[in-house]
């Protein structure tokens, strides 16, 4: 008997599956996502208006930027800038077949995706529009219990995240643990489902 995920997505499916691949949890602080909201996060944050213009939303992106490469110098984590078009998870695996960490951070990857961003104006709030391109990082962890699972955070205040899980490496993880004998397939690509979304 079909379980209810697959019903729902069988067009999207070619065979059939024992546990999920991707699993994409989105977070962010909710109230800063709506211009009154982002107003009250500001001034909580920093104890007033007077700096609440573009020139200062910039100003915090790149210091988030500056403070995480300089922390990744410090404790040796490498950070790889990739292109539009490089499959960024193909990239953190050739650096996971490389690495000598067995649980913790191995790699950050830094790139430009379009993402929303506020834009301010005379004290009015709105969103940018087109979307621009924006810094994002992606941090690969390799997890006891999860495998390699990545959080990806945008560079640009109010700093939203995601936390991407790997459904299969989770069942390898505990088969190993339960000293079970398995054989590993390909995944057949398929349309992941639409994310579980959480609040900070």
């Amino acid at each position: 008997m079909a379980d209810a995920l697959t019903t729902t997505y069988a067009k999207l499916l070619r065979g059939s599956y024992d546990c999920l691949d991707r699993i994409v949890v989105n977070g962010y602080y909710r109230q800063a996502h709506s211009p009154g909201g982002f107003r009250i996060w500001w001034r909580r944050l920093l104890g007033g208006e007077d700096t609440l213009d573009n020139a200062h939303l910039i100003r915090m992106a790149g210091r988030f930027r500056r403070r995480l490469r300089a922390w990744a110098a410090e404790n040796r984590v490498p950070i790889r800038i990739c292109n539009h078009g490089e499959q960024k998870h193909d990239v953190a695996e050739e650096y996971r077949q490389r690495t000598e960490i067995q649980e913790g951070l191995f790699l950050i990857i830094e790139g430009r995706a379009q993402a929303p961003v506020w834009d301010i104006q005379n004290g009015f709030i709105r969103r940018k529009k087109p979307y621009p391109y924006i810094n994002h990082f992606s941090f690969h962890i390799l997890d006891r219990d999860w495998g390699h699972i990545t959080i990806k955070i945008s560079g640009h205040p109010p700093f939203p995240a995601q936390i991407i899980l790997n459904g299969h490496e989770y069942v390898e993880r505990q088969a190993v643990k339960a000293a079970l004998t398995f054989t590993k397939r390909g995944i057949v690509s398929s349309t992941c489902p639409t994310p579980v979304h959480s609040r900070r």
